[in-house]
């Protein structure tokens, strides 16, 4: 086999160094080492890859062509002997985020791309998953992060770093019967069809639609206010029963400006209470398992964005507490 790794090196350094002794001080070898090696190269090869007619080597076509190739291998080998030291290192062999569908359009790829640049290699597997769903393939050991809302309580079992926060809003169509009516009543009195406003007991009469897990025991009491309700495990399905008048339902405003702004949706507008409610976001992980390579460096990335400041993040919302 001509090329190898060490025959890579011989050659890109040559070419970089423009002459033997050059790339030998590179390389930490005698000239004619480097001298032989190409020699070498260029007998199994059977092509002449240096002129030698002048005081140093110059490139030939042949070496010009195979240039972009070997320049690739090299790149390759170096990822290859990174991600190998990395694994003795304890980097995992793949990475599984889980994300709560609500937190999609959450600030988590820039620092995916981050880990990336930093492991390139590694293998990472981003679900969707109900909130209820996402954490039981943390505790199962599917998934090594999960991002999700605060959660009710305190698991001991769990670990998290606080990387933002998420307003949720309370939406529904803007042909729904319930606002069609207050609109017609608001007008009924005089008033402008926009002034029209729902109180809390919209809230309960109204069916709502609910994205949670798939065992119908899990819902977020916090959550669930309607005696009617509709579940899917899907936020695009849940935003399309909304957007159909079915039902409505709590949403990430940043997720729905863009509906309500093209007027698909609305917010709805409540006399006696304001509509909208913050929930810290987590980013979590199992105590009972450690934490890889990988996962580590997500988790501190997060971290780092967050206090970066970025849109919605926990340096903006620092006065904020938990529920």
């Amino acid at each position: 086999m001509a090329f190898s790794s060490d025959s890579v090196q011989v050659f890109l350094a040559v070419l970089d160094r423009g002459s033997f002794s050059a790339a030998a001080r590179a390389l930490g070898r005698v000239p004619s080492a480097v001298s032989m090696a190409v020699g070498h190269l260029e007998a199994e090869l059977d092509v002449l890859l240096f002129e030698r007619a002048g005081r140093e080597p110059r490139p030939t076509a042949a070496a010009r062509a195979l240039e972009p190739q070997a320049r690739l291998l090299a790149a390759q080998l170096q990822q290859l002997n990174a991600q190998a030291l990395s694994l003795t290192q304890g980097l995992e062999e793949r990475l599984t985020l889980a994300i709560a569908p609500e937190l999609l359009a959450a600030p988590w790829s820039a620092p995916l791309a981050a880990l990336a640049q930093d492991h390139p290699l590694l293998q990472v597997e981003v679900l969707a998953a109900p909130q209820a769903d996402a954490l039981d393939l943390l505790h199962t050991g599917r998934a090594q992060l999960a991002l999700v809302f605060e959660r009710p309580s305190m698991d001991g079992r769990e670990g998290f770093q606080e990387v933002g926060t998420e307003a949720l809003v309370a939406v529904m169509a803007p042909q729904h019967p319930v606002l069609a009516a207050a609109r017609a009543a608001a007008v009924a009195r005089g008033e402008t069809a926009a002034s029209a406003r729902l109180r809390e007991e919209h809230l309960t009469t109204t069916r709502q639609i609910v994205v949670a897990g798939r065992d119908l025991a899990h819902s977020d009491p916090r959550f669930v206010f309607a005696r009617h309700c509709w579940r899917t495990d899907n936020h695009i399905a849940a935003l399309g029963l909304i957007e159909a008048g079915l039902g409505w339902g709590w949403q990430p405003r940043a997720l729905v400006q863009p509906r309500i702004e093209a007027g698909t949706l609305v917010e709805m507008p409540f006399e006696n209470l304001s509509n909208g409610v913050e929930l810290w976001v987590d980013l979590v992980w199992s105590k009972e398992r450690p934490l890889g390579l990988g996962a580590r460096r997500f988790v501190a990335l997060m971290g780092e964005s967050a206090a970066a400041g970025a849109p919605g993040t926990a340096a903006q919302k620092s006065g904020k507490k938990r529920l």
